[in-house]
């Protein structure tokens, strides 16, 4: 299957011509933007602050709709969907490391990468034994057996990102999309996280989009683009 840009086949995620403005806003927040991700591949997006990064995450998750141009995910345009459609399709589809982790702290590590199916009956099919799962994929993140079951505000934040990646790689998503994952990390833990991010991404075939402000990660990823360039396609 060829990946030249254009071919919509190729791309697991292509988003094309997309224009989106907040209510009020005077200029719109992104304007024009071309992007394509095809499946088992990396991209690493940056850009300043109030750039348009979480807007374009909003937008990928089906939580606001464009203004102009379209998104398809999985071979399906996200503009064609109700929100109540949008919503299942993300559940099945994307996993999400979220910049705040939003784990639930009354929880253990278990039943928080247990989240990640409650909602998804398709991913509880690929996970199996869903909770063997989510023990494989937190010992396969580098948390010891002996913290699976402690509750999650009672975990570091090292601990604690770990789960939620764990959360987001549950059930074999297409997209894994992570939002600022490592800007409370140090470097030596930050360059951990990443290592098993992208072994455990690559285990699971999926894409991955990885949005932050710090560049200097951006030579491991296969594409680096930053969000004001228009057209993103590695």
């Amino acid at each position: 299957m060829s990946d030249a840009p254009g071919n919509p086949a190729a791309a697991l995620l292509e988003i094309r011509g997309l224009s989106f403005a907040w209510p009020g806003d005077a200029r719109p927040v992104l304007d024009g933007l071309d992007l394509e991700l095809a499946a088992g591949r990396s991209l690493f997006l940056a850009g300043a602050s109030g750039g348009g990064k979480s807007t374009l995450l909003a937008l990928i998750g089906g939580l606001a709709t464009p203004d102009a141009g379209s998104i398809h995910l999985a071979g399906r345009d996200l503009g064609a969907m109700g929100r109540a459609e949008r919503d299942r399709f993300r559940a099945d589809h994307v996993g999400i490391v979220f910049q705040q982790f939003n784990l639930m702290p009354w929880l253990d590590a278990v039943d928080n990468v247990l989240l990640g199916c409650r909602f998804s009956r398709a991913r509880r099919h690929r996970a199996g034994n869903a909770r063997e799962a989510a023990h494989a994929l937190l010992e396969g993140m580098d948390l010891p057996p002996a913290l699976h079951g402690r509750r999650a505000d009672r975990l570091s934040v090292g601990q604690q990102q770990r789960v939620a990646a764990a959360r987001a790689l549950i059930g074999r998503p297409d997209l894994v999309v992570a939002d600022e994952p490592t800007s409370a990390l140090d470097a030596d833990r930050r360059d951990r996280f990443l290592d098993l991010l992208f072994e455990r991404v690559h285990e699971a075939g999926a894409a991955l989009l990885f949005v932050s402000h710090d560049r200097s990660l951006a030579g491991r990823f296969d594409a680096r683009r930053e969000l004001g360039e228009g057209k993103v396609r590695p």
